[in-house]
């Protein structure tokens, strides 16, 4: 492989470790129209690293879960239409990558890229049923928890883009 092709690889495989992943799953049988209170019941964080197991993070994220709920017209209550739980977790990983290297490609060369991946969960809770309406989750890679930190309001402004569902 000649040499000026090394820079554009690197940098394709560097560009995969920073993708967002967002998923959101829902209840089809389910009304939405009809709930217009929730209220935040559990907020767990599993990460061990402290940029992201504090109270000032629980604190963000609870507060963008009512903003975004705020900007759609629902209210808190001690009476709530939905229950909403949450949880952040976060591992450290390393991602190993090779390319064949030297003549005929007979060699090989390695590289590693360490990042952090957390994921976020929403889920909404139908108070009336106990059961699970909606869940919402975000899948997070950056290059260390002080970045993911950071991003959680747009994870969960992203997450409501798609709540309530359309039918």
């Amino acid at each position: 492989m000649p040499r000026h092709f090394l820079p554009i690889l690197l940098a394709l495989s560097a560009s995969s470790l920073s993708a967002d992943d967002r998923n959101i799953d829902f209840d089809k049988q389910v009304d939405f129209t009809r709930f217009r209170t929730y209220s935040l019941r559990r907020g767990n964080i599993t990460a061990k690293g402290p940029d992201l197991n504090t109270s000032i993070v629980k604190n963000r994220i609870d507060a963008a879960i009512r903003s975004q709920f705020s900007a759609k017209a629902f209210e808190e209550s001690t009476r709530p239409d939905l229950i909403v739980n949450w949880s952040l977790g976060a591992v450290n990983k390393r991602q190993v990558q090779s390319w064949p290297t030297g003549r005929f490609g007979r060699g090989t060369r390695y590289s590693s890229y360490r990042f952090t991946e957390g994921t976020l969960v929403l889920d909404f809770i139908d108070q009336s049923t106990k059961q699970l309406v909606w869940r919402g989750i975000y899948r997070d890679d950056e290059s260390n928890s002080g970045k993911l930190s950071k991003k959680l309001e747009n994870d969960v402004k992203a997450l409501f883009e798609k709540f309530p569902p359309k039918k």
